[in-house]
């Protein structure tokens, strides 16, 4: 079990003491059967579940707005920016 947590630890770029790795090893075992007997359930039946909170997308769909389409709002709004290219708004670079 202590080359598993070394291994893990190594995956998560963590440095573990031999105390460390000793306490790890106990909870990850501790984990580890609890996840065997999660195995022994009877699940015949029972449908699979994504979330059980009732909660459901709230996202409206999009929608082209016809108000900012013409010319004039066009100009206003590109009036207010501080940089702007080819019509269009100009922004720092996110990606490299």
């Amino acid at each position: 079990m202590t080359i598993d947590v070394k291994h893990i630890a190594k995956l998560a770029r963590m440095g573990l003491t031999e105390e460390e790795e000793k306490k790890f090893a106990k909870d990850l075992s501790s984990i580890l059967d609890f996840v065997t007997k999660l195995k022994e359930a009877d699940t015949k039946g029972v449908e699979p579940t994504a979330q059980v909170t009732g909660v459901f997308n709230v996202f409206r769909e999009d929608e082209i707005n016809a108000a900012g389409q013409d010319e004039q709002t066009k100009k206003q709004i590109l009036g207010n920016v501080p940089a702007k290219e080819r019509g269009y708004i100009k922004v720092k670079r996110v990606l490299e």
